[in-house]
């Protein structure tokens, strides 16, 4: 019993921290929630009150948790909106979006897997250099690349190899992250991926994350604190016989 205040506690403080955050982003944020709140609650109740009889106290039970999701779904709408709005240009921001993606059984990290061209260890060293972040999931392996087009593709290439080497037969799928033609938007990274069709198996997956980390990771001199085709699968070479 002494521990549901705490969670109780804890999901509100959360919640605060989330609509602080959002908000110093999106300053009309509130405004929003709350024409969306009204909004719902005033459709909610006329549509009770019109029907008349039992609809009348149906519509005013619901009014209030419907307004409150109502209020929650804009923020968080909202809130991706003005993410990848602050993302746009930033240095690593292809890592950034790659967050969240392990409750939907990717293995994704914010850090990147290749660099190049990094001058030093400022954010503004890395404005030009090409990085290489990584997501695996049941579609495959995807490789996503950001920065100069040139040294970028060059790079998806190198570790494209990497992969090919311990994982042989997944598909891997390589990608320029950009607003160019031919390129994925920032702010379209994280639904692509959750849209492509699956083909390993969970525990196929689990297997070829094992191997990845073979290739050993990289600590590129990026500062904390900077948002850093179908293919048939060769099951037998995947698990090496």
């Amino acid at each position: 019993m002494s521990e549901q205040p705490e969670k109780k506690t804890g999901r509100i403080a959360q919640a605060r921290q989330a609509y602080s955050a959002i908000k110093s982003l999106d300053p009309k944020l509130g405004w929003w929630m709350l024409f969306a709140a009204l909004g719902t609650a005033a459709l909610l109740l006329a549509g009770g009150f019109l029907l008349g009889g039992w609809w009348r106290w149906y519509a005013v039970l619901v009014a209030i948790p419907s307004a409150l999701l109502a209020a929650v779904i804009v923020m968080n709408r909202r809130g991706n909106t003005a993410m990848y709005k602050a993302l746009d240009g930033q240095v690593g921001a292809t890592g950034a979006t790659l967050t969240g993606l392990g409750r939907r059984g990717w293995y994704a990290a914010q850090e990147p897997v290749a660099l190049e061209g990094a001058r030093g260890t400022r954010p503004s060293d890395m404005v030009d250099a090409a990085m290489v972040f990584r997501a695996l999931g049941r579609p495959g392996v995807v490789l996503l690349g950001e920065g100069p087009p040139a040294r970028v593709n060059k790079l998806l290439k190198q570790e494209e190899k990497k992969v090919a080497r311990v994982a042989p037969g997944v598909p891997v799928h390589l990608w320029v992250v950009g607003d160019g033609e031919g390129q994925v938007p920032v702010k379209k990274v994280a639904g692509k991926l959750t849209r492509m069709r699956p083909v390993l198996t969970k525990a196929e997956t689990a297997v070829v994350n094992k191997r990845l980390k073979s290739l050993g990771g990289m600590r590129p001199p990026i500062p904390k604190g900077v948002d850093p085709t179908r293919a048939r699968v060769d099951r037998k070479a995947m698990r090496g016989k």
